[in-house]
């Protein structure tokens, strides 16, 4: 059984201790492949590190979170467009809106949005979207530029049908993980009428750990409880779950790498 993790940080100082272990112990459950997304320029040497030393394994994107965009956001998107020019990404992200913690830099958080989709267009690349408390308004922003042939993953999906309908009809993929082993967040009821051709998997790791390990640091070696609860969800196997959304992402991934 093949599984993999679309979305995990695993650059980040709360794995810089036990790195190798983490990525050991999620290939021992199945996972052959973990994409990072970028939050800024802080944080690119460690995630190209992790590419050098995991080569195929660990695959890097190229992004700025929208909690990043502050008063030097543009110099952020000048790095990530010179980047872009000297090597390949898998796809932009994360970028998107946020407008739970702070809402300050909002009219930027469109700029920087709008101008990473413009490159993800130019460069044929997937885009990996952040939203928080501002799910409509992403999906609006989005729209014009799925009409021009975006395509990519709505990370760490959560919302209602249809939120998840309006994303999917844009041509987009619902990034599923821990958030589906809450039973509060009813994401298990949205997803049971969601063909699993819409539908990748992620961690999001060290962020939004699973039930049975909540409040402990999250790992990708737990995506198999998100498939296995996604399983559940969809009343068919283990097998089937890692087999459809493992393709669904070589799709999205890997057409923007070959094309």
């Amino acid at each position: 059984m093949r599984l993999v993790d679309t979305h995990t940080h695993l650059y980040l100082k709360e794995f810089e201790n036990d790195i190798h272990q983490v990525i050991e112990t999620a290939r021992h459950e199945g996972v052959q492949q973990f994409y990072l997304p970028a939050i800024d320029s802080a944080v690119l040497d460690a995630m190209l590190a992790l590419e050098v030393k995991y080569p195929g394994v660990c695959i890097p994107m190229i992004g700025l979170h929208p909690c990043s965009v502050k008063e030097n956001f543009k110099q952020e998107l000048e790095l990530i467009d010179e980047w872009l020019q000297k090597r390949k990404f898998v796809a932009i992200g994360e970028t998107g809106l946020d407008f739970y913690w702070d809402k300050t830099f909002v009219a930027q958080q469109y700029e920087a949005f709008n101008w990473q989709m413009e490159k993800a267009l130019e460069y044929k690349l997937p885009i990996v979207i952040h939203t928080r408390n501002a799910m409509q308004e992403t999906i609006d922003a989005v729209k014009p530029f799925a009409a021009r042939g975006l395509k990519g993953i709505f990370h760490c999906f959560g919302e209602s049908k249809e939120f998840a309908q309006q994303v999917i009809e844009m041509n987009f993929l619902l990034g599923i993980g821990g958030v589906l082993t809450y039973k509060k967040a009813g994401l298990a009821d949205v997803l049971k009428d969601i063909s699993l051709d819409h539908i990748v998997l992620e961690t999001d790791a060290p962020f939004l750990t699973p039930v049975p390990f909540r409040g402990k640091r999250n790992q990708s070696s737990y995506i198999k409880i998100i498939a296995e609860k996604l399983a559940e969800v969809k009343q068919v196997s283990l097998e089937e779950v890692a087999a459809i959304t493992s393709a669904n992402a070589d799709i999205i991934f890997n057409a923007a790498s070959t094309s």
